[in-house]
């Protein structure tokens, strides 16, 4: 196709339209989305592009509010002298006076979708089927275009989605799409451009390329937000802290912060990188507060709910009398908390410090972050990543985990990457006197470690 393929989204108010553009574009800031009657009152267009070049062209129409008295015209129009055919019938009411008056909001839509290749029809499918649907769609048919019903919000417990498809089966629109703005289901942008390829067969290599398109920045966002997440598990698993005996409090509270501040920075990244907004997730229940973990990292009754394996290992070792407690603090000072960890039977543990990390240290605290902290970070991170990915751009209600249940997260072992990272101080961006010491082969190293966690992830 030399032009892009030029598509007015069409139907009754409220219906759910700039919702479905929203999610189309990935873009929350598209139009108005509100539950108000005819938000919409004028035309908004947006652009599909791949590598730079325009496919596709999505056109924003306000809602049709008067489809009974607009049809009777239409009949009256069309029932001359001379009659008219469906689209001479829309020709000579778009020239009329009531165009430009009594029927301004109809005009705008059927004008649109006359300018264009086809129209989607959203519905609402929580809707009954009612009267002046059936007179939507006959005005609509009289442009000429050929029209896509696309049903909308089908995942909504009181759906219609049956009901729909059989009573736009009797009105001969035999080829429909089940479509959710809220929540898309993976293949919904795929069957709706499928779809419209079977209307216009000309259009069929600009959808394939779109739909090409989408996988591949499909695949690359979970692979960039893999990453984002996997950076974070490295700076806070290699995060160290030298802390005299005197000074213990203050030196904890700091590198908890920092541990904070550092996942909400990973929050920020994910958001942006699938295209939200840091409100979008304000009140969600993941759970987020005004764009942070409301649970805190650190309340060991976090842990306890997700189920972390909070016995043996260093826990038993806090218990033997190590500087601080692992189920209250979430962190582990150095030597005091190795010995202690010895003498509970985790020798594993200590070797996870490294045998060239505790040389250099002898006879300092180390403070570091705890496992089990680790392991709620990849958990709630990783859960945000999938819950991102599914979620439409369209979607104002809270923002809700995935059922997801990632086991060796919970109890397994730590992947080798983070243990790699223990012994690695120099990795971690809180670490910053250590990090300027970061040379070519240590950065290589641990872009390796991150790539390397990222895929275990």
């Amino acid at each position: 196709m030399p032009d892009p393929l030029k598509l007015a989204v069409v139907g009754h108010t409220n219906v759910g339209k700039t919702s479905l553009l929203r999610t189309l574009t990935r873009d929350v800031a598209f139009g108005e989305v509100s539950d108000r009657p005819g938000t919409t009152r004028h035309v908004e267009g947006a652009r599909l592009s791949v590598n730079g070049e325009a496919l596709m062209e999505l056109y924003d129409t306000p809602g049709l509010e008067d489809a009974v008295a607009l049809l009777e015209y239409l009949e009256r129009l069309g029932g001359g002298i001379v009659r008219l055919d469906g689209p001479g019938r829309i020709e000579a009411f778009l020239g009329s006076a009531e165009a430009r008056q009594r029927f301004e909001q109809e005009a705008k839509v059927v004008r649109q979708l006359s300018a264009s290749d086809a129209g989607l029809y959203v519905i609402d499918a929580r809707e009954p089927i009612l009267a002046k649907y059936r007179d939507e769609l006959q005005i609509l048919a009289s442009c000429g275009k050929p029209l896509l019903p696309v049903l909308n919000f089908v995942s909504a417990p009181n759906a219609r989605r049956d009901d729909w498809q059989v009573a736009l089966a009797r009105l001969g629109l035999h080829a429909q799409v089940a479509f959710d703005s809220v929540a898309p289901p993976d293949d919904g942008e795929q069957r709706l451009y499928e779809s419209l390829a079977l209307l216009i067969e000309r259009a069929r290599p600009a959808l394939e390329r779109l739909v090409a398109d989408l996988q591949a920045q499909h695949a690359r966002r979970l692979k960039a937000g893999r990453t984002l997440v996997a950076d974070l598990l490295v700076d806070c698993a290699a995060a160290r802290r030298l802390v005299p005996p005197d000074n213990q409090e203050p030196e904890i509270e700091a590198l908890r912060q920092q541990v904070r501040d550092r996942e909400q920075v990973c929050v920020v990244a994910l958001l942006k990188l699938f295209g939200f907004r840091a409100q979008d997730a304000a009140a969600a229940s993941l759970p987020l507060l005004d764009g942070r973990w409301g649970d805190d990292l650190f309340n060991p009754e976090t842990l306890r709910q997700l189920g972390i394996k909070l016995g043996g290992g260093m826990a038993a070792g806090a218990a033997a009398g190590a500087g601080v407690d692992l189920m209250a603090g979430g962190m582990t000072l150095g030597l005091a908390a190795l010995a202690g960890a010895i003498a509970g039977g985790a020798v594993q543990t200590a070797r996870g410090y490294g045998g060239r990390l505790i040389g250099k240290w002898r006879g300092e605290q180390v403070l570091s972050v705890d496992d089990p902290v680790l392991r709620l970070l990849a958990l709630r991170q990783h859960a945000l990543l999938l819950a991102l990915a599914r979620r439409g751009h369209a979607a104002r209600e809270q923002l809700q985990l995935p059922d997801q249940d990632p086991q060796h997260w919970r109890q397994g072992r730590l992947p080798a990457a983070l243990k790699r990272a223990r012994a690695h101080p120099e990795w971690s961006s809180l670490n910053p006197a250590l990090r300027n010491k970061r040379g070519a082969s240590s950065q290589a190293e641990r872009d390796h470690a991150v790539a390397e966690l990222a895929d275990a992830l």
